[in-house]
């Protein structure tokens, strides 16, 4: 996975939009699984195109607008998953960055999610006093996309994924410990953890995250 582990960072910051221009950074890809992030100046489009395979578009930095097939504006913080074999595109009237995560076919897609519709992340994932909540969002053999929410002071022991993985914060505020060295994290920042990286999450706060493990 094409990102540093270890610290705490902004998709957003780091991938400014330019002036007239569409730009994509390919983070990771396994077959037709891939995550990448896209940044479009205002004013700007990708055109509408057919796959046959779902993509989660994640806004982490102002607004989309899907086009084609898909009419949904998906602001900062919401996603969307595109239906298959359609045309969709995507439409930015001001500055935008979002996250793409491509899952190829076959993917199981909780039924929570209907393609087309805009959802925000957060809010698909309850709190619950003294509990973690997950949430299996997307899964097939080379990745695992879940929510989890943490009550405060909860938390996670110490313990190593058995690939790359990378933390959305989405609510709240937690510390994550990474090879003995503790990183606050707040909701919009994201973390890396490399494959086998020893690593323990204890929230501050009540703290919601999405995680992307991958497995191939």
């Amino acid at each position: 996975m094409n990102e540093t582990a270890g610290h705490v960072f902004s998709i957003a910051a780091d991938n400014p939009p330019v002036v007239g221009c569409t730009v994509s950074r390919p983070v990771w890809e396994a077959g037709s699984n891939g995550l990448s992030y896209f940044s479009l100046g205002a004013g700007t489009d990708i055109s509408a195109e057919l796959y046959g395979y779902h993509r989660l578009e994640l806004v982490v930095a102002g607004e989309a607008l899907m086009t084609g097939a898909v009419t949904a504006t998906v602001n900062t913080g919401q996603a969307v998953v595109t239906p298959t074999d359609v045309p969709v595109g995507v439409r930015a009237e001001k500055d935008t960055v979002y996250v793409e995560l491509s899952l190829e076919k076959g993917t199981t897609v909780n039924s929570v999610i209907k393609p087309g519709e805009a959802f925000t992340l957060k809010d698909l994932i309850p709190y619950q006093d003294g509990r973690i909540v997950n949430m299996d969002l997307a899964h097939n053999d080379s990745m695992k996309f879940v929510l989890m929410s943490f009550d405060a002071g909860i938390g996670l022991s110490e313990h190593a994924a058995p690939g790359d993985a990378l933390v959305f914060a989405l609510d709240g505020e937690a510390i994550i410990t990474y090879e003995g060295v503790e990183n606050t994290v707040r909701a919009g920042q994201t973390f890396k953890f490399d494959g086998g990286g020893r690593h323990a999450v204890r929230a501050n706060k009540r703290f919601k995250m999405a995680l992307l493990v991958t497995l191939a």
